[in-house]
């Protein structure tokens, strides 16, 4: 486990849990990435298959979460839809395994991109690039990718409860030259980096509680939303492009796909421009999710907080 340094191991105020954790993640990462990346995403599908099965409460909540989202579909296709949703994250976890060892040749092999140019355009403005993405598709790889061809970027994440498992899972997003900014420092590190011209990632489609989120409408339900993105983007002019990196069935690969910057509405009303930017941000990412649904986190509860008065959905 040399991976993590003692000193890091002495600094750090572990219990023994969270060393056996940590040593299970370091064993399981190590053994797939010794598997041919075909039997690895089989492994991974395995593991997504018996995960729906094995653990009740998250399949009540993705069968819950698809109701709400697709109340037209019959039971039996949204049960489809979140079955192919725990196939995908095994896909995923295998990728993530597998990352450390890809080159920009061989990743290149089932990864293209689409819309780089949007990207490309919105970045040579110089007033920064904020991607505005989700847990849809590989968005581990995603921006792993896009460093691997060159192009690295920061990213906003949630601290790992178990800090060895932290630092050993940003160890390998960052393997070449990837950031990570955490939300704790979210808005000074973001508008630093804006200031900067530079790129970061944010996933803007899990559930917040008021202040940091405001109520906007995500498949017509009110869903607690972060604003930071919004209120950054207006208070620096950084450009705010949408990215996902979707596994597309027909070509056996992942596309990268950028969108065309998003309008960020500029008035003398910040509050009202922080929930008009924050709604027309979250239009975009459901977009993408009606198209990919098998490919969402239907398992986070996203609708958890409820606007004041109203009952829970869960």
């Amino acid at each position: 486990m040399s991976e993590v340094p003692q000193k890091e191991l002495r600094q750090a105020k572990v219990s023994v849990r969270e060393v056996a954790e940590f040593g299970f993640v370091w064993l399981f990462v190590h053994i797939v990435r010794l598997l041919p990346r075909r039997v690895a995403r089989g492994v991974g599908a395995a593991i997504g298959a018996i995960t729906f099965h094995a653990l009740g409460r998250l399949r009540r909540v993705g069968a819950r979460n698809l109701a709400l989202a697709f109340p037209e579909k019959t039971a039996e296709q949204r049960e489809a839809i979140l079955r192919r949703t725990y196939r995908n994250l095994g896909y995923l976890l295998a990728e993530f395994c597998l990352m450390p060892g890809y080159t920009a040749e061989s990743a290149s092999r089932f990864i293209r991109y689409e819309g780089l140019e949007n990207y490309q355009r919105a970045r040579d403005k110089g007033k920064g690039v904020l991607v505005l993405t989700g847990h849809l598709g590989a968005w581990e790889l995603s921006s792993f990718y896009h460093s691997l061809m060159g192009r690295p970027m920061g990213m906003v994440i949630r601290r790992l409860d178990n800090s060895l498992v932290d630092t050993f899972v940003n160890r390998i997003r960052c393997l070449h030259g990837n950031r990570v900014i955490h939300k704790d420092d979210f808005a000074r590190g973001l508008i630093a980096s804006m200031r900067a011209g530079e790129t970061v990632g944010i996933l803007m489609d899990t559930n917040m509680t008021p202040p940091q989120g405001v109520f906007v409408p995500f498949f017509d339900v009110l869903a607690c939303t972060a604003s930071g993105m919004a209120r950054v983007a207006a208070k620096t002019g950084a450009a705010v492009v949408p990215g996902f990196l979707l596994w597309e069935e027909g070509e056996r690969r992942y596309v990268l796909r950028f969108g065309e910057a998003l309008e960020v509405v500029h008035s003398d009303d910040a509050e009202r421009d922080a929930l008009t930017n924050t709604a027309n941000f979250t239009g975009a990412i459901e977009g993408y999710v009606r198209r990919y649904p098998e490919q969402w986190l239907w398992m986070h509860r996203r609708w958890k907080t409820r606007p004041p008065g109203e009952e829970g959905v869960y």
